[in-house]
């Protein structure tokens, strides 16, 4: 199986053009594409930074010519979760008609998609791009090619994986910067190619406050792999 990283922007999609016009952001949650209709029916999750912005996304989402249907299952502040069926964009009808399918969820910011996308053979693969560069904006981000052995690794530990990926989401902002500029500074490395008070420099804060940073960061993601490997030994004996 090959699986494909696209990021994506389609001219055809009622997302991708309310994300254009406001300050919103949607990630999919499940998805359902009926070929005979050409309709796409999806769950996802609408964040604003403000519940203004949430509301005047929902109403420009609503009002688009390509929504068939957008009703709010859940709504709370600035986060909503929305249920919506839509037409079926030049994009999908490009990507089922070549062998193609959704391997992932989707996210749509400032007018861009994130697709995961699957083909089973190169040739698919090559007439589905070349068939989306005319009517489409896009750019393959990562390539990834899995024979059955690594795709069943990879189902049976599904649940280590996802503690993983909590165990990163839960870093604040500020927590992620500071390990990824420390990581690309060479904190990490024996010997260290820089110290807390040149990290302390660079974000202008104490060198308690980026110990602490990395600390929690730290705390964070070694508790999601402990975690990982307790479900990964226990698939392992199963």
């Amino acid at each position: 199986m090959i699986d494909l990283d696209i990021d994506m922007r389609q001219y055809d999609c009622p997302f991708i053009d309310t994300t254009d016009d406001v300050d919103i952001a949607f990630s999919a949650v499940q998805w359902q594409l009926d070929t005979d209709d050409e309709k796409l029916e999806t769950r996802l999750i609408a964040q604003a930074d403000s519940m203004g912005a949430l509301d005047d996304g929902l109403r420009a989402l609503r009002e688009h010519p390509n929504m068939t249907d957008c009703y709010i299952l859940s709504k709370r502040d600035n986060v909503a979760e929305i249920g919506t069926t839509i037409e079926q964009t030049n994009a999908m009808a490009t990507i089922q008609d070549n062998g193609g399918y959704i391997t992932g969820p989707f996210r749509i910011e400032n007018g861009r998609e994130r697709w995961h996308v699957g083909f089973d053979d190169d040739q698919d693969e090559d007439r589905a791009l070349a068939e989306l560069e005319r009517h489409n904006d896009y750019s393959v981000e990562g390539r990834d090619q899995f024979g059955p052995t690594t795709l069943f690794d990879l189902l049976e530990n599904s649940d280590s994986a996802t503690a993983l990926l909590e165990g990163c989401r839960s870093l604040t902002e500020t927590e992620r910067e500071t390990f990824e500029v420390a990581t690309a500074r060479g904190y990490y490395e024996t010997p260290r190619d820089t110290t807390l008070d040149d990290l302390a420099d660079h974000f202008d804060v104490s060198k308690t406050a980026v110990s602490m940073n990395l600390r929690r960061g730290e705390r964070k993601i070694l508790k999601a792999a402990l975690t990982a490997l307790d479900q990964l030994d226990d698939t392992e004996t199963f």
